[in-house]
């Protein structure tokens, strides 16, 4: 039997553990835990949105706060998504574990290990990639320190992230400087931890596509050698292809669905942190921490935004996959009683099943390529107004 959880959701596991978010042993210290984290990452929004309050409200004041704002806006709305779900999730796995339980066959077991491999590299690799994005945060912040002890003068640091904390900054700037650097750590955490849960789960519900269309070739194969007890065998694979392949459906639209209003606000609040930083971009003078601040911004939504419309779209393309191996087998040579079973297969055949993100589109590279194109283009017309 496969444990889905100690086998191929470990790395998930320790990950959701460290910011609070496994679905499981929710004790009150764990609740806690949760909300302190949560607690600094929304402080540090309240803390950046608090600059309007006390400074002249400007374009490029404007354009600089919400192109770092937006950023842990999306950082909380991950978070709090999986705090708020964390009874869908778990019945989500739940599901998956039933599905696995009653997985005997070693070729189907061999494909669910296959996944699950796969979704450990992916998880490692965006793990990576959390630490690169931390490292250049943290470099933009004491490399001019490095500057200033060479220059033995005794300027501070230019403030990348605009933040009013009414108290004296000169005093409390180490201070400062860890909650800010914390805010980023758990808000960076927060977006691969979920994320690469997400795309672990759906690896699995990849893997039970690919097992139904394996169950479908042995199907045929069996019903070709001829007699009843073959024939009996056929149709018995056909009907476990046909419920794996219901479960496949099912497990994705379940929790997908349940995230549709997270994933709303996400795209949403995407847009606005996009568009905010290719106008920071755009108006480049010499700053380049800030330059690289924001192309560090922009790489992760956009690495966010492909991974989460490749991912749903594959679950497109797999379920076409279930149905053009249908077509490609030897149907016409087995016994009219499976050929009947397979009819009804090429007839579902005919609907398409697509992920709808945030209930306004359908997930797909063309939907990646829609959203930056629209992003662009209020990038366009907002630095138009901003040029009159």
């Amino acid at each position: 039997m496969i444990c889905l959880v100690t086998q191929h959701f470990n790395i998930n596991r320790i990950l959701l553990l460290i910011i609070g978010l496994w679905p499981y042993h929710r004790s009150p210290l764990v609740e806690l835990h949760l909300i302190l984290l949560f607690g600094t990452l929304m402080t540090f929004i309240i803390f950046q949105l608090t600059t309007f309050i006390t400074s002249e409200c400007t374009l490029d004041l404007i354009y600089k706060v919400l192109s770092s704002a937006f950023l842990f806006i999306c950082f909380a709305i991950k978070y709090n998504s999986f705090w708020i779900n964390a009874d869908i999730l778990r019945s989500s796995l739940k599901q998956l574990q039933d599905v696995c339980n009653e997985i005997t066959d070693k070729n189907e077991i061999a494909i669910i290990e296959k996944y699950g491999r796969k979704a450990k590299h992916i998880t490692i690799g965006l793990i990576l990639l959390g630490i690169c994005c931390q490292f250049i945060f943290i470099l933009i912040y004491i490399w001019p320190y490095i500057l200033i002890f060479k220059t033995k003068s005794r300027s501070h640091s230019p403030s990348y992230i605009e933040t009013e904390y009414f108290i004296d900054e000169e005093k409390y700037f180490y201070l400062i400087t860890l909650h800010r650097h914390a805010a980023i750590c758990i808000g960076l955490l927060a977006m691969v931890a979920t994320g690469t849960m997400l795309i672990t789960y759906l690896q699995h519900v990849f893997a039970m596509f690919n097992i139904a269309c394996y169950r479908i070739e042995q199907a045929i194969n069996i019903s070709q050698k001829g007699g009843f007890k073959n024939e009996e065998k056929g149709c018995k694979e056909i009907s476990r292809a046909v419920n794996i392949h219901r479960n496949a459906m099912k497990l994705s639209n379940f929790l997908i669905s349940n995230f549709e209003g997270s994933f709303f606000f996400l795209i949403a609040a995407g847009m606005i942190c996009f568009c905010c930083n290719l106008l920071r971009i755009a108006s480049f003078t010499d700053d380049i921490g800030q330059l690289i601040l924001s192309l560090t911004i922009l790489l992760i939504l956009y690495v966010y935004l492909f991974l989460s419309n490749y991912t749903a779209q594959k679950i497109t393309i797999y379920n076409e996959y279930v149905f053009a191996t249908v077509y490609n087998v030897r149907w016409y040579m087995v016994p009219i009683r499976i050929q009947k079973m397979i009819l009804f297969l090429l007839q579902k055949g005919t609907m398409s099943f697509n992920v709808i993100l945030g209930g306004i589109f359908v997930a797909s590279m063309q939907s990646v390529a829609s959203l930056t194109s629209a992003s662009i283009s209020y990038f366009t017309v907002l630095y138009s107004t901003r040029q009159d």
